[in-house]
């Protein structure tokens, strides 16, 4: 079982509660990344953001400096938007990390649940599908680091063209997926492993889609790999203290993010009511295990990222709970697990 914590480098605030600036933000996250390789967490994966409320915008650039500090952490983008971005210049790059890291880079790879990045970079959503359905086609041939020919309408046609640099290994990828049967298959399609992002609700109703992608593979041909799970929370020494901590800053982050695409304000009940039986891992290190260890058995999974901040949270706190996940949440969970 791989445990994991994920972030997108949201903007903390510090003890005066004034918020950091965007270059302390990924200064933080590369701390909180050593931390977490000291006290051996599996992975840690950054999300790619284009929002001011966040501070990644190229992940593998910062994994690239974890890569320098650290010595058995995974590390992994959570996600890279594909769509907006070319197939060759993210192979190069995550072939880049992988060599300062020793052959710990993965990528993640999503058709991006926030579309800034397409404006942003001159794509139009009408091509959303498209866009993702041919750029993932054509890094799938780059991981196996021959001569590559291939054609398509998004981006310029390649004739057995060498991309370098070559990996000591072929590169991790993984596809991130948020509920759509269609990527499923898809991901099976291509052979590669399924993260699912699941944010809300009950986790047991993913497992229809993790059903589905080990029939596709056997349908296909093709390897049906463990299925990984990322979901929201948060670790502190108590559940009281975890829920005060992460609430308000979650709530900040919710509400603005919840505007933009026509959903209420969060409600206190809500969020307690998803804390207890839904998608959000939050409490001292002994519940978040419990919670994780249950979800992991119910749906049958190999890997866990809990995406540990959300808003602007304290910093102090978000340093101790990376603390706590590492120390007590992983060990807890691996006994948990052995003992089922």
């Amino acid at each position: 079982m791989i445990l994991g914590l994920d972030t997108f480098g949201d903007v903390p605030v510090d003890d005066t509660g004034a918020p950091v600036s965007h270059a302390a933000a990924i200064r933080q996250v590369v701390d909180e990344a050593v931390l977490a390789d000291e006290l051996g967490v599996d992975a840690i994966a950054l999300g790619e953001h284009h929002r001011p409320e966040y501070s990644i915008s190229t992940p593998e650039t910062v994994l690239a400096g974890i890569a320098t500090r650290t010595s058995h952490i995974k590390l992994a983008s959570g996600v890279t938007v594909l769509s907006s971005d070319d197939p060759v210049r993210v192979f190069q790059r995550f072939a880049t990390v992988d060599a300062l890291s020793n052959g710990r880079a993965e990528v993640i790879l999503g058709r991006g649940s926030f579309t800034e990045s397409f404006p942003l970079f001159g794509y139009d959503l009408a091509d959303y599908d498209v866009l993702f359905e041919e750029k993932l086609d054509l890094f799938v041939k780059l991981l196996d680091e021959k001569p590559v020919t291939w054609s398509g309408t998004t981006r310029a046609a390649l004739e057995d063209a060498d991309v370098f640099p070559k990996t000591e290994g072929r590169l991790t990828t993984w596809v991130g997926v948020g509920g759509s049967p269609q990527s499923v298959v898809r991901t099976a399609r291509h052979g590669l492993p399924l993260m699912l992002a699941i944010i809300g609700g009950q986790p047991e109703r993913f497992a229809p889609y993790i059903d589905l992608y080990r029939r596709a593979a056997e349908q296909l041909g093709t390897v049906a790999h463990p299925v990984g799970m990322h979901s929201p929370g948060f670790v502190a020494d108590t559940d009281a203290e975890a829920k005060e901590l992460f609430y308000p800053a979650y709530k900040v982050i919710r509400d603005r993010i919840g505007a933009l695409r026509g959903w209420p304000p969060l409600r206190r009940a809500e969020f307690d009511a998803e804390a207890e039986h839904g998608s959000l891992y939050i409490g001292s290190p002994e519940t978040v295990a419990r919670k994780i260890a249950g979800a992991a058995g119910k749906l049958d999974v190999g890997r866990f990222d809990l995406i540990y901040t959300a808003g602007p949270q304290n910093a102090s706190a978000r340093m101790r709970a990376v603390e706590l996940f590492g120390a007590k949440v992983i060990p807890m969970v691996r006994d948990m697990i052995s003992e089922a």
